[in-house]
């Protein structure tokens, strides 16, 4: 195992192999790999992709392993770079998921994992794609709320996961919820509940990526517009990058996994995929 983070121990700390990494002055990536492991065993190498020289950083890994003689790598990456851009919406856009799976392909991995793939085309993308699946993360979430709750699929792309969810949990209610985007701006607009009354009903948005929360504040005044009770939120990759301070006023607590970094904040629990996978 070589965690190219050595705080992200997804899948544990057996058998790690020792290496040293810096950034040279000009920014790029370098690393030292210990030569004290078997070479004919399968190597795997974990890491979260929260830059460009992250991604840069696994294939100088495995172009060194392979320099010594690793013919067999696997790779765990929870959070798939660019997953969201899945699809060209306006001219002059670029197809950036491709571009991240066309790197990690040349590599000719014998795995890729990814935790909670964005969408379909991910997989579709990655050669030798492995992916885990919300449910277990779901599950235990509810655990911790300890309450029966309603499930809430924010919008149409994330309903197919959702009813999966569902059904693993054993028939748990779903609420199928909308919106609409300006894919010119990015506004949001347009939030539906199709509910007539959740009548003091506890609930839990599910969804994959937490951003600036914008869909979830707005999702949030629709629900409470629906006497929606206490509202949770449940999300596989914290981005948060407009802080927390929007979102405390909705929800009563929210869950995360630390699939792009640590979280510390009073008002979310983070559930390590250590105790997921």
């Amino acid at each position: 195992m070589l965690n190219l983070n050595p705080s992200f121990t997804p899948l544990g700390e057996n058998n790690l192999i020792e290496y040293k990494s810096f950034l040279f002055a000009g920014g790029e990536p370098h690393i030292k790999i210990s030569t004290n492991f078997d070479v004919a065993a399968p190597v795997t190498i974990t890491q979260r992709i929260n830059s460009f020289n992250d991604l840069g950083m696994i294939c100088i890994t495995v172009d060194a392993l392979r320099r010594m003689g690793v013919k067999e790598i696997e790779l765990f990456i929870p959070y798939f770079p660019a997953a969201r851009q899945d699809r060209v919406m306006i001219p002059g856009e670029p197809l950036s998921v491709k571009v991240y799976a066309d790197i990690i392909n040349a590599m000719a991995l014998a795995s890729v994992t990814v935790f909670d793939p964005h969408s379909e085309v991910t997989p579709a993308l990655l050669n030798n794609c492995v992916t885990v699946s919300n449910h277990e993360f779901i599950k235990q979430v509810i655990a911790k709320i300890g309450t029966e709750v309603k499930l809430i699929s924010p919008d149409g792309g994330a309903l197919k996961k959702i009813y999966k969810v569902s059904e693993f949990l054993g028939g748990a209610e779903v609420v199928e919820c909308s919106k609409s985007r300006d894919v010119k701006t990015g506004k949001l607009s347009g939030f539906k509940v199709y509910a007539e009354d959740l009548a003091g009903a506890d609930c839990l948005i599910v969804d994959d990526i937490c951003d600036g929360g914008g869909t979830f504040i707005g999702l949030a005044e629709a629900l409470k517009a629906k006497n929606a009770g206490k509202l949770y939120l449940a999300i596989s990759h914290g981005i948060f990058s407009k802080g927390f301070d929007e979102l405390d006023k909705y929800f009563e607590q929210i869950f995360t996994t630390d699939s792009i970094k640590e979280v510390d904040h009073d008002g979310v629990t983070q559930i390590k995929l250590v105790g997921i996978l």
